[in-house]
């Protein structure tokens, strides 16, 4: 299976803010995972949507996963950010197998596997250790020091 690639970086950003780097800002959160500012705002945006993570404006403003996301599993992220569409499309235009093919379903039951093995991941268990600090190695340095 594939995620397109705001999923990829949705699940970068919330890794990292999970890692416990605490409150960090769209300028940072674009630093340490090298994407573009723009595209990162779009992705933390509809983060701040489907509820996965909390934003707040001004000078102590920044982006954080709220602590119950850290419970959610990655399968429910995934859905979240890809919607429920199969893996071909079948439909539009009509493809002239449709009749007789076995390769939606099985791509189907594949996806299906695929969610089923995300549904078992936690936010939690991506950031356990040893991957929680090297995340926090990511993070770019704060005036002072601090992360």
């Amino acid at each position: 299976m594939h995620l397109i690639r705001s999923t990829d970086i949705a699940l970068r950003v919330v890794m990292l803010l999970a890692s416990g780097g605490g409150r960090l800002t769209v300028d940072q959160l674009s630093d340490a995972l090298d994407v573009p500012r723009n595209h990162l705002a779009k992705v933390v945006q509809r983060l701040q949507r489907h509820g996965f993570v909390a934003t707040a404006r001004g000078r102590a403003g920044g982006v954080v996963v709220p602590a119950e996301v850290l419970d959610t599993s990655v399968g429910a992220i995934v859905r979240a950010l890809e919607g429920d569409g199969e893996v071909v499309d079948c439909e539009g235009p009509p493809c002239p197998l449709r009749g007789g093919c076995h390769l939606r379903s099985a791509l189907r039951t594949a996806q299906l596997a695929f969610l089923a093995v995300l549904d078992g991941v936690t936010v939690r268990g991506l950031v356990a250790d040893p991957a929680g600090p090297v995340l926090l190695d990511l993070v770019p340095q704060r005036a002072g020091g601090a992360p």
